[in-house]
């Protein structure tokens, strides 16, 4: 092991001065942080955007049945405050005279938004819109990519399948269930 020689003892005062040299850089570190976290949050919430308004402009302009049948209302981005002890969020909702569609819309589909966002729905939204309560639910996660395991689970679930395949909208209902 080398032996460092000549170096002088520290003072309380070269000590200080190094702590508070310390505290200034850490303090610029954590504003980089904090700047560099927004701009990342930021990328993301534009991502969820055009995800959002890339499906709720294919679905309103699709000439053919969803699901096997046509909806004559497409509402996006309903955001519903407390009702009886729910707060939710509805991406996207196909309304016609016997159902409802609830489509959640990830940039990117996680089998964790399956639980989390997708399923949940079912219950809040009948919870939020009693006026919809002797309509069938349908659920739809939809995202510009999807991991194979989540279109399984999906599958699984009964919760239709919406992605993006080039510039259009594929939807995988075939095993689409009422909720």
């Amino acid at each position: 092991m080398k032996r460092v020689t000549n170096v002088e003892p520290a003072t309380p005062e070269s000590v200080w001065a190094l702590l508070r040299e310390l505290t200034v850089k850490q303090a610029e570190t954590d504003r980089l942080i904090k700047d560099v976290s927004k701009q990342i949050g930021g990328m993301c919430n534009r991502n969820g955007d055009y995800a959002e308004e890339f499906f709720y402009n294919a679905l309103l302009h699709r000439k053919r049945p969803i699901f096997g049948e046509r909806y004559d209302d497409v509402l996006r981005k309903n955001k519903v405050s407390v009702n009886k002890g729910f707060e939710d969020e509805y991406d996207i909702l196909l309304i016609n005279g016997l159902s409802v569609c609830v489509v959640e819309v990830k940039y990117k589909a996680d089998s964790s938004d399956l639980a989390q966002n997708v399923l949940r729905k079912a219950q809040t939204f009948r919870v939020n819109f009693p006026r919809y309560e002797h309509k069938n639910v349908y659920l739809a996660l939809a995202g510009m990519s999807f991991h194979p395991l989540t279109e399984q689970a999906c599958r699984k679930s009964g919760i239709a399948i919406i992605k993006q395949v080039g510039e259009t909208m594929v939807i995988h209902d075939e095993h689409l269930r009422a909720f």
